[in-house]
């Protein structure tokens, strides 16, 4: 993991082209979050939440603005979008593994306990369903070490004793880390988080106080 480091968002602009021109999803998004800090994203469905954590991930590139690293990112968890759907899911987690220098062994020997697939691991991730890719995704973002967590409604992956598994991992084991969380759960957010924003209306506000962000969320949930 990187000693200190940060990640800055400068004017971040997020358009995409829709018949009938070119539709914005957010504009001039500015903020910064430094290496243990953690910040909640508020904002009602089809508002760009997961849009903006794709882009902190690396998964798109902004339309404008500029989005600068300096601290190991995950991916957003749980994410599988990446995955190469003919292969299996150990064949998946090898690639990984060499991606980020991780050692495949005692890596497929941790997933493999987490994710709890069993012969599952050997088939193709076509074959899965979307809670089984969603557990290989979480599993494998785990496997890899991170100074910085996307969190993308985790909390909702698999039934209730898989969930209490994922908090333990991520918000005690790592609790040391950055996180940027996007959730619907308010108490995810309170508990876990320094700091909430806002995107609404296409423009990101951050507030210090959860009070002022969870006003401000409320009276601009329609926009």
């Amino acid at each position: 993991m990187t000693e200190g480091g940060m990640i800055n968002v400068d004017k971040v602009s997020k358009r995409y082209k829709v018949r009938s021109g070119w539709s914005t999803v957010f504009r001039d998004v500015d903020f910064r979050i430094a290496k243990g800090e953690k910040i909640g994203i508020l904002g009602r469905n089809g508002a760009g939440k997961s849009t903006l954590i794709r882009l902190l991930g690396g998964v798109e590139q902004p339309s404008s603005g500029r989005i600068t690293r300096t601290m190991s990112v995950s991916w957003p968890l749980a994410f599988s979008g990446a995955f190469q759907q003919s292969l299996t899911g150990a064949d998946n987690l090898r690639f990984i593994c060499r991606v980020y220098g991780a050692d495949i062994s005692e890596t497929v020997d941790k997933v493999e306990d987490f994710a709890e697939l069993g012969k599952y691991m050997r088939e193709p991730v076509r074959t899965y369903s979307a809670g089984m890719r969603a557990r290989l995704g979480f599993g494998i973002s785990l496997a890899v070490e991170f100074d910085c967590f996307l969190i993308d409604e985790i909390v909702a992956v698999g039934d209730s004793r898989f969930q209490q598994r994922c908090y333990d991992e991520l918000f005690v084991k790592r609790k040391d880390r950055a996180m940027i969380m996007v959730s619907h759960n308010d108490r995810y957010i309170r508990e876990h988080c320094d700091r909430a924003a806002v995107l609404a209306g296409g423009r990101f506000a951050v507030f210090d106080d959860m009070d002022e962000a969870y006003g401000y969320y409320q009276a601009h949930d329609r926009e």
